[in-house]
């Protein structure tokens, strides 16, 4: 069977894949992910998180597809404030009617009401950025009002990049999960200052499911800086799980969510509940993250987490 010139919109004249020839054999079968962000939006994302046109594909050592930086890397002379300046000038030109939620500048009542909220961290590590780490990174989300959705709209488009590992995940092109790295211990990836309190009995927990997975009984954490970069292990294979117990906003989360979730992670609250975005305050207690194997276990071995305090 020969399909041509096939399209897909979500909404009536906005077509988000268009143009595609699809051969397939007797039996065969196809899956296609597109975003539901226009076109141009995606572009924005990809530039906003440091893909310049020299921008291309080349497998890392990993042997996935991933995005290298071109010409817009980052250099280390760059700080927070100037990194920020940088984003918000691009977004009032190219868009002056979508509003920005960002770290390093004033939140603004225009969001209430705006149709698209760019959500950025120009710089999500400043620590290990400060150290000469490599696992610092820069989040941009672009969240999208939808009607009839209780949170009132969803996250569209995303990308991080890690610019001193020279990687960059989108939405728009996820790449398949590694398979599960079952010669080691499953590892969980946690923050340096501020770890779940009870982490070590979570890890205990889920060392069970591990092993039946093919793994050795027995598991690890790791403390990575950014969210993005933590996010980026799982992408990478590097690791299994994520938690954060202790809340952060939502420019440290909102891109990792979206790019976990293109990719086929799980990414939720602590409960299982969705995370909402463009909320007032724009707070977000706690996440976890993890492979697609893992849900159920993650869901009954967080019950070993503390309360802050405790």
């Amino acid at each position: 069977m020969v399909g041509r010139d096939l399209r897909f919109a979500y909404r009536e004249g906005h077509d988000v894949l268009h143009g595609v020839t699809l051969e397939l054999a007797p039996g065969e079968r196809v899956a296609v992910a597109v975003s539901s962000a226009p076109p141009e939006a995606v572009t924005a994302v990809r530039e906003l998180a440091g893909l310049g046109p020299g921008a291309r594909l080349t497998p890392d050592q990993t042997g996935r597809m991933s995005f290298a930086l071109g010409t817009r890397n980052y250099d280390r002379a760059i700080a927070r404030a100037g990194a920020n300046y940088s984003n918000a000038a691009q977004l009032a030109e190219a868009r002056p009617d979508d509003a920005v939620l960002s770290e390093e500048a004033a939140d603004s009542a225009a969001r209430d009401a705006a149709e698209r909220v760019w959500i950025i961290d120009p710089l999500d590590g400043t620590y290990e950025y400060g150290s000469g780490r490599s696992d610092w990174a820069v989040h941009v989300a672009l969240w999208e009002r939808t009607k009839g959705r209780a949170d009132g709209g969803e996250l569209t488009a995303a990308a991080i990049s890690l610019p001193d590992e020279g990687l960059v995940f989108c939405t728009d092109l996820p790449a398949p999960l590694p398979a599960a790295a079952t010669g080691r211990p499953l590892r969980i990836v946690a923050s340096r200052s501020r770890p779940p309190a009870g982490l070590d009995a979570v890890a205990d927990a889920m060392a069970s499911t591990w092993a039946e997975l093919g793994g050795p009984p027995s598991a690890e954490v790791v403390q990575v800086g950014s969210a993005g970069a933590k996010v980026a292990r799982l992408l990478a294979g590097r690791a299994e799980v994520y938690l954060h117990d202790s809340g952060f906003y939502e420019w440290d989360v909102a891109a990792p969510l979206a790019v976990a979730r293109a990719a086929g992670l799980h990414a939720g609250h602590l409960d299982g509940s969705q995370v909402m975005f463009n909320q007032r305050p724009p707070y977000v207690a706690n996440l976890a993250v993890c492979r697609p194997e893992l849900v159920e276990a993650l869901a009954h071995a967080v019950r070993h987490l503390r309360p802050r305090g405790s």
